[in-house]
């Protein structure tokens, strides 16, 4: 027979007849109350709601049309599912942001299994980069798409941590500036050398590709050093595109961050941002996707449950709707805070 203690006294109580519902009415023995079970359906509904949220399902499909959904499921939308403190120590970690719109962007942090720290903010910059990255254990090596402000909070919380900027996003930088059918000989030559960068594979490589950038610059500094005049008399250079995406490689050497992947020789660093463009903000896009029409504040909600239920320390139940803050008391939070700092006029 199965026990059922009291919610009183914690004694254990009997079968005593039923409601008008239908219900099973039980009786203490010890205290005298009379109670029934109530049966918590919160666990339950929460994987209702992360099925949806996670899949391609829509609402009306559900029954009642998607009210008794939308009623179960209304407490998880006032949560905010925020990361834990990281104190474990990672080789390599994978930054990158991906935005919701034009002016609000999460910025993720990412290992090669889970998904370690999220922020929001209006933009890349370096505060919010060292925001997310304080809570972090400095990893032996960072890999990113150098987002702006990204070297400065690296500098500031991770001194000691490498730099490996990704090729991907390296040769895409050079591609813009030149098309990706150059018209000149010299763009020509400098495409064809950024595509070759996916072809290093040791230092050696890496020399003989710097020597073959310095070549470049010398076979075409004639030409680079053209000038128009414009009709104002002013004086510009003819070819400025070429020169800043030549520019934007040598900054990246002379940093030491397009090649870092080659230096490490007991650890194996990938010279791509792949775990989080493919494995992270690609699948949080096909999530907006399947969702679109959810209001920016829920399409902010929908990014961190999906970085939270993939990240590598999860809460149960009970514990996820006593601790994460909701919009109730974030909204007290900044009232109280307003009210403090509030100049008198």
């Amino acid at each position: 027979m199965r026990e059922v203690n009291c919610p009183y006294c914690t004694s254990r109580a009997s079968k005593y007849g039923k409601t008008k519902a239908g219900s099973q009415r039980w009786r203490c023995s010890c205290c005298g109350n009379t109670f029934t079970e109530k049966i918590d359906a919160t666990a339950k509904n929460l994987k209702i709601f992360l099925n949806w949220l996670f899949g391609k399902g829509v609402q009306t499909d559900m029954p009642g049309n998607g009210r008794t959904f939308r009623r179960k499921v209304a407490k998880f939308w006032t949560l905010w599912p925020l990361p834990p403190k990281m104190e474990k120590t990672y080789d390599v970690l994978y930054l990158d942001g991906i935005y919701l719109s034009r002016k609000l962007c999460v910025l993720i942090c990412s290992s090669d299994e889970v998904v370690l720290g999220w922020y929001v903010c209006r933009y890349e910059h370096s505060k919010a980069w060292m925001a997310l990255m304080k809570r972090i254990a400095a990893p032996r090596v960072v890999i990113s798409d150098g987002g702006s402000g990204f070297t400065k909070a690296l500098r500031t919380v991770w001194p000691h941590t490498s730099h490996q900027r990704c090729l991907f996003h390296v040769f895409a930088q050079v591609r813009r500036y030149t098309t990706r059918f150059p018209k000149t000989l010299a763009g020509q030559e400098l495409y064809s050398l950024a595509k070759d960068l996916f072809t290093v594979k040791d230092m050696d490589a890496a020399y003989v590709w710097i020597d073959a950038l310095l070549a470049w610059r010398q076979r075409h500094d004639s030409f680079l050093q053209e000038m128009t005049v414009d009709e104002m008399g002013n004086k510009h250079s003819t070819h400025e595109r070429l020169l800043k995406a030549e520019a934007s490689l040598w900054r990246l050497v002379r940093n030491n961050t397009v090649f870092t992947y080659l230096e490490f020789v007991d650890i194996t660093v990938s010279p791509y941002n792949n775990r989080l463009e493919g494995g992270v903000n690609a699948q949080l896009r096909a999530m907006l996707r399947n969702h679109r029409g959810l209001p920016l504040e829920r399409r902010l909600k929908a990014v961190y449950w999906w970085c939270y239920m993939h990240s590598h320390r999860q809460l149960s139940v009970p514990e996820l709707l006593r601790c994460m803050p909701t919009d109730e008391t974030i909204a007290s939070i900044y009232k109280r805070l307003n009210s403090k700092y509030q100049v008198d006029a």
